[in-house]
Parts: structure tokens; sequence; C-alpha cells
């Protein structure tokens, strides 16, 4: 099976490049079938919840579990919500976000020097999944390991802008203590002990990605999406929006709800690791991104998962005679070369994991 995954199928478009040509038309790889277009409805003013992290480790008490119930309900019911107040210093967050907007501003020929191919992910990449002939997303990435600390190689990380290397390491070493956070008060709000999650992931001994996404200007943005309909393969996702540009659309009772970003907040959200580990109290919810002619985005999704070669299976506390365990044992690796291979698309992925009951 890993052997599909040496190079890719065909050659590599770099999406901002034709972005930048001036086309009017989008080529034919990139245009959905209709039922996955975006179809711009009138949007219904509802959006995923905001949960103020203030009180998370609060010495009062009762703010504390209001915010574990609050966390606990967005993940039952949305299985996104935004997070403020997070301890995360906003500068920071700017001036990452911008350094990768710089770094899709520079030439062609200085980031083709970072191109990857699918046997690591590692690097500017255009496409997921390496079935020839696929149809295509509006995008362009960088991909990174950031844990475990052996896989991390900053000689594949840009070394221009000059900043970019240290604010990967600065902003990576923050969003990984914010998930550890996460992981506790989800881990309890589940009735399980607080580092029932992290233990389960590894402990110590976790892995950590961040892939950042580049959505050019489209000039027919309702023919194509910025990144198909998926659930995140892993365990917890942390997205830096861009401030100014609303993308991402979430699934709730089959409709797609545009997130609104609110100001400095991070968008986390369940992976199938946790649905699986929670025997599917919490879930992990369909999502993509739309593009839109006017503007181009930047947005960076920080992925904290499973060490890969450990099997995941659900809670034997979340497991009962009523509620018997909806998934079969699976390693991370195992499970996320699904997505590695087919690429995206839609929730295929965790259902077909579930058990023979």
């Amino acid at each position: 099976m890993m052997n599909c995954l040496q190079s890719w199928p065909e050659p590599v478009v770099r999406v901002q490049s034709l972005s930048e040509s001036g086309i009017r038309a989008i080529p034919e790889r990139y245009i959905k079938p209709p039922s996955d277009r975006p179809g711009f409805e009138k949007q219904e003013h509802v959006d995923i919840p905001v949960v103020d992290l203030k009180n998370l480790f609060s010495h009062d008490h009762t703010l504390h579990e209001e915010t574990l119930k609050l966390i606990s309900s967005a993940c039952k019911e949305w299985g996104f919500f935004q997070a403020v107040n997070h301890g995360i210093s906003h500068e920071l967050m700017k001036r990452t976000r911008e350094v990768w907007r710089e770094f899709f501003n520079l030439p062609l020929e200085v980031k083709q020097e970072y191109a990857n191919a699918p046997t690591t992910y590692e690097g500017y990449g255009s496409r997921l999944g390496v079935q020839k002939g696929a149809i295509l997303d509006w995008s362009d990435y960088f991909f990174l390991h950031y844990l475990p600390v052996y896989l991390r190689n900053p000689s594949k990380w840009p070394s221009l802008p000059s900043s970019c290397r240290d604010l990967i390491s600065e902003y990576g070493a923050e969003v990984e203590k914010l998930c550890g956070r996460l992981l506790k008060a989800m881990s309890i709000s589940l009735g399980l002990k607080e580092d029932y999650l992290q233990n389960a992931f590894g402990g110590e001994d976790i892995g950590a990605c961040l892939r950042v996404n580049f959505y050019p200007k489209c000039p027919q943005p309702d023919l194509t999406l910025g990144l198909s309909s998926h659930s995140d393969p892993g365990g917890l996702t942390l997205l830096l929006p861009d401030h100014d540009v609303a993308g991402l659309q979430v699934r709730k009772n089959g409709k797609w709800i545009t997130v609104k970003p609110v100001p400095n907040a991070f968008i986390v959200n369940v992976g199938d690791q946790i649905q699986v580990m929670s025997n599917a109290i919490y879930k992990s919810v369909e999502h993509r991104v739309i593009v839109n002619s006017a503007k181009d985005r930047v947005s960076l999704a920080f992925f904290y998962n499973p060490k890969s070669d450990l099997l995941i299976e659900p809670a034997k506390e979340l497991v009962s005679e009523d509620r018997p365990a909806l998934y079969s044992p699976m390693t991370f690796d195992e499970y996320r070369l699904y997505i590695r291979t087919y690429g995206p698309c839609g929730k295929t992925q965790v259902e077909f994991s579930e058990s023979n009951r």
C-alpha cells in the first residue's frame, strides 16, 4: 500500500500561479460535482459556540465547572468551538500568520525548493491524495512536523522570511501547551481522569504537525472548494483563521454554516481519534473551506495527534452493555493512510473504521 505514496501521479500545478495568471475560468480539474459545490445560499444566523477559557484553570470551582460544561456541550453538539482568552499572545498569532503570508508571496522558485512528496507530505504542496485524475482543491499549503522532536527538522522549514523558523518554534510551543490544557478539560468533562486522553495519545510522546493553508483568489468560487469536505483524522485541531475573510464551513443538521471568526480566537475542533476514544460522545464533524474572488486567505491548522503506532480505541470507562464499543482498535498510522491515499472525503473514513457489531 505504501508504494503508491512515493510520488505524485501527475505534474503538480501551483494554484497561486494559476490565480495570478489572470485566468477567467478555472481548469476542469478543480470543478466539483454540482452536489459538492458551495451554492452560496442565504446564511442562517447561527454560529459555532464561543468558549471563554479564562476560567478553565480558575481556583473558583463554579466558574471552572461552568467552562467544562461549555466545552463538553460544544464537543457533543458541534464538534467545534471558538476559544477566546486562551492565553496565547495576540501579537504572536498575528506575526505568525503574517510571516506565512509573506512566504506564499515569495517568488515561485524560492518556494519550489521546499516542494513536497506524498511520502511524508512535508514541505510546499498543492494536493492531498494520490489518486490519478482526482478533482483537486483550490489551495496550496506548507506542511511540517513539530512533534515528536526527532521528526522536527527546521532545515525543512522556510528560511525566508528570516523570522519564519523562530516564529514556528515559538508559536508551536504555545499551541502545544494549549492543546494539552484542552485535552485535560475534555478528559474531565467525559468523566475520565484528567490525563486520560493525553496518556492515550502517548503521554509526552505524541505527534503534532502544522499545515499552513493558502487559498488564492478564485475567478469562479461557486464551482470549487479551497478544501473538500472532511473530518480531521487526528486528535484535536487548533485553527488560526484569517482574521479578514471567512471561509470555513461546518456541517450541522445537513446544512453548511459559515464560521465568522471572532477576533483573536482559535477555532478548536474534535478529530476522529477523540470521537473514537470517547466512543462517539464527542463528534468529529465534517467541514470544508470555500474560496472567494476578491481576497486570498491564509490559515494555520495545528494538528495534535496520537503517537502514530499506538492502538486507538474507545475508553473502557465509556463502554457498557447499553453503549458497546463502536470502533475496533486501529493505529493512527493505519488510519491516516486512508486520507493520504484518497484525499479528503467526508466522514467515509471514521465510518469505515466502525466495528461490525
